[in-house]
């Protein structure tokens, strides 16, 4: 397995404007394998589809929790893990700080801190206070061998949507350390275009319903895609259709996909 580092040095290169690294997300070590052995060349956590495991909504999971489920599923393969450490579980920059800090400890190659405030009065940080936290997350991010530092803002998932005020914080954050930059809600391309051309920093977008495909992100510049929750969402999708046609129809339709998952559970994992 490569070290720390090299997982560190191989993650931070995977950016590249206009080549766009696709960065899927699982939610447990099984998922994670798989995904791996998919070919992707990196994973992040999620915070939703992890809180849906412990049958949890997004955002009840604390920082300890994250950042074990993170390092379980950086020590299950080879290629390099960044987590989605939510807001730093923390509004003070100290506590950020503690957050990231861990996060290098436990051996992630990246995380993401975001300044959504979770108070749904006022749901985004105040941009000077969200620069500080950027600032202390990215003093322990880029210490002894570091890991590469996302900063999010997160105006357009919160009804916000000011896209001069999310050009605004993401300058702000570059300037306070941050590695890449990363907008989600963003979908219009054109939007996409200004983020890229106000930064000096690789941007990371999220897939969502109405974007442009990965063909036409690449052409603007976007340097990672990533899909938050999706899969996990799919996963449970597949599960209730499966679980409504047992219940309501009485057939098993659903064996045929179930056939395709043992296959996979065979390559991926070994057989039983």
């Amino acid at each position: 397995m490569p070290s720390f580092a090299a997982k560190v040095d191989a993650f931070r290169a995977l950016h590249v404007p206009g080549r766009p690294l696709l960065m899927p997300n699982p939610w447990d070590v099984g998922t994670a394998r798989l995904l791996a052995a998919s070919g992707f060349p990196a994973l992040a956590t999620t915070s939703s589809g992890f809180a849906a495991t412990l049958g949890r909504s997004d955002g009840s999971v604390g920082r300890d929790e994250a950042l074990a489920h993170a390092a379980t599923i950086a020590a299950a393969v080879d290629v390099p893990v960044s987590a989605d450490l939510e807001n730093g579980f923390a509004a003070d920059p100290g506590a950020v700080f503690d957050t990231v800090g861990g996060a290098v400890a436990v051996g992630l190659a990246g995380c993401s801190i975001e300044d959504f405030s979770g108070d749904p009065r006022d749901p985004i940080y105040d941009i000077g206070l969200a620069a500080e936290r950027v600032a202390a997350a990215a003093d322990a991010a880029h210490r002894d061998a570091g890991l590469v530092l996302t900063a999010r803002a997160e105006n357009y998932l919160h009804g916000r949507p000011d896209l001069a005020d999310t050009i605004a914080r993401l300058q702000a954050y570059q300037a306070a350390g941050a590695d890449v930059l990363y907008a989600p809600g963003l979908r219009d391309l054109d939007d996409i275009r200004r983020v890229i051309a106000a930064v000096d920093r690789p941007v990371n977008v999220l897939a969502l319903p109405g974007l442009a495909g990965v063909s036409e992100l690449a052409a603007v510049g976007v340097a990672r895609i990533s899909v938050g929750g999706a899969f996990s969402a799919v996963a449970l999708g597949a599960l209730h259709r499966s679980a409504r046609e047992l219940l309501d129809a009485g057939t098993f339709g659903f064996l045929e996909l179930a056939a395709e998952g043992r296959a996979l559970m065979a390559t991926v994992f070994g057989a039983s």
